[in-house]
């Protein structure tokens, strides 16, 4: 894609998803302003708190926006609150200041109700969500496509510097163990790369709702064993039952209350793990969305930065 001359405003390019958006559009010839409160990894820096006012887009023919708060954050007014400052907030302060430029917002697949069999389109419910990061984006999605956004939904997002979703799997070992909530499942990851590419090509989709994820789905347990292999931790699986993963996560989350700190497992960490979820991509691919990387490329870098 060439995007000479363009200029690509990138909120939240400081982070993991936006600074990968943010280098994809300057290799791709743009003129990249980042906007947020720590600089981007290229083009120029425009400061934003998105919990202030009003983002600086003078200067941008189009707008990406990545910027938002995630997690996984103990239940509570106070985390309702910060979310919402940034994701529904920040949104509509981004919308007012967006005017008629193409937007392309990203949302998350955390936004679909739990549960449900067969492929995840993008008519399934938006509902019932466990965190306070699903509900304050599919607050925050509503918004971006009531003003006509382009809005696409990744589901699990790995690569190079990701501080998330890789690292909290590995910490969740114990000893030579890693305990996994339920039978194997099939579910839908996004390696950043592609969620980069959508990002540019969506500039040009029209307005609604899109699922960004690898090419195919994976096995839940393949990729636990995939990923311990290429760091070289000797762990195994061991299987538990939900039921006994949600108490473990209810009693975290109650001492995380006490301690004030973030709980180690909450309810939606294990209904990730345990319930799996395939997004279908039927739509983003009416596009020409054509995810160009999958699990195996980023453990192979893993694996030989290790060796």
């Amino acid at each position: 894609m060439n995007l000479t001359g363009v200029r690509v405003a990138v909120t939240g390019a400081s982070g993991f998803c936006g600074a990968a958006v943010a280098r994809t559009a300057a290799d791709a010839g743009a003129e990249v302003v980042c906007l947020g409160r720590r600089r981007g990894p290229v083009g120029r820096h425009v400061p934003w708190d998105a919990t202030v006012g009003p983002p600086d887009l003078a200067d941008a023919d189009l707008v990406i926006h990545l910027a938002a708060a995630v997690g996984d954050p103990a239940p509570g007014r106070a985390a309702e609150r910060a979310y919402r400052a940034v994701n529904v907030d920040g949104t509509a302060r981004l919308l007012d200041a967006s005017g008629d430029r193409p937007l392309v917002w990203v949302s998350s697949a955390s936004v679909y109700r739990p549960g449900g069999a067969g492929p995840v389109t993008e008519e399934h419910p938006v509902d019932g969500q466990l965190s306070a990061y699903g509900r304050t984006k599919a607050a925050g999605e509503r918004l971006a496509l009531a003003a006509g956004a382009v809005v696409l939904r990744p589901r699990a997002v790995y690569g190079p510097g990701d501080p998330h979703l890789l690292p909290r799997l590995l910490a969740a070992r114990r000893g030579r163990w890693l305990p996994v909530p339920g039978p194997d499942t099939r579910l839908s990851l996004t390696a950043v790369e592609n969620l980069a590419d959508a990002c540019l090509a969506a500039t040009g989709w029209p307005a609604g709702a899109y699922n960004i994820a690898d090419d195919l789905p994976y096995s839940r347990d393949a990729v636990l064993r995939a990923v311990l292999a290429a760091s070289g931790i000797p762990a195994r699986l061991v299987h538990l039952p939900v039921r006994s993963a949600m108490v473990a996560a209810d009693a975290a989350t109650g001492w995380s209350r006490l301690s004030r700190r973030p709980p180690r497992l909450t309810r939606y960490a294990v209904e990730q793990l345990a319930r799996g979820m395939v997004l279908d991509l039927g739509r983003a691919r009416a596009q020409g969305y054509r995810p160009r990387r999958k699990l195996a490329d980023h453990l192979a870098r893993i694996g030989s930065g290790r060796g």
